[in-house]
């Protein structure tokens, strides 16, 4: 599933980043990469998502949270995909 289809208030850990490689870098950058886990804050009507990385909230439009593939933090705690 994508970040877009998450719940506000629950943990995720990101899976795999599907988006045009200069997206993908800044992202990198911005330490959301595969393994890393974050909680969605808060989810516009527009399609924005708000999201807590390493103690940082960073909001991410709808065409850029559409590629981030996420699993919950249960499911991986779980061993499941």
């Amino acid at each position: 599933m994508t970040i877009l289809e998450g719940k506000v208030k629950h943990d995720y850990i990101v899976t795999d980043i599907v988006i045009n490689e200069t997206v993908m870098r800044r992202l990198e950058s911005l330490g959301i990469n595969s393994g890393t886990k974050l909680q969605m804050m808060n989810q516009k009507k527009n399609g924005t998502v708000i999201v807590k990385v390493r103690g940082t909230r960073w909001a991410i439009g709808r065409d850029i949270a559409g590629g981030i593939q996420v699993v919950t933090a249960e499911e991986e705690a779980n061993g499941n995909d």
